[in-house]
């Protein structure tokens, strides 16, 4: 199992495609990454030499931001965001969908599971 940027790669799977493990790859770049290494993109993870491996990841360091500094990039933005107090660092904050989606419904991968409310049902016994 190739590794490359501190993430194994998959054997079995097309280079493209095994590519596309990597944070910050997708199919485009993984494209130009097999073009400008000179690789076959439809040859096997498994087939590649040590030197194809190094080439890959010497070129995806330096020509792209994949990896490491893409997380920390991306969290130094949402941090950035909850400290100015914006409107999506306060979403961020509060745990709640950031992009204007709804909330009274759905939302259940930000919001977790439901908090059952007791008592709604006793309001219609008053009468």
């Amino acid at each position: 199992m190739p590794r490359l940027l501190g993430v194994d790669i998959p054997n079995d799977k097309p280079t493209l495609i095994s590519l596309q493990y990597l944070y910050g790859v997708g199919e485009r770049v993984a494209a130009e990454l097999c073009h400008k290494a000179g690789i076959d993109p439809g040859r096997r993870a498994r087939d590649l030499t040590e030197d194809e491996v190094a080439r890959l990841a010497v070129l995806a360091e330096r020509d792209y931001t994949v990896e490491g500094p893409l997380r920390r990039l991306v969290a130094q933005n949402i941090n950035r965001l909850r400290d100015i107090k914006c409107y999506r660092g306060i979403r961020h904050r509060l745990g709640l969908p950031v992009r204007g989606q709804r909330t009274r419904t759905n939302a259940r991968t930000r919001k977790g599971p439901k908090k059952t409310v007791a008592g709604k049902k006793g309001v219609k016994d008053l009468r």
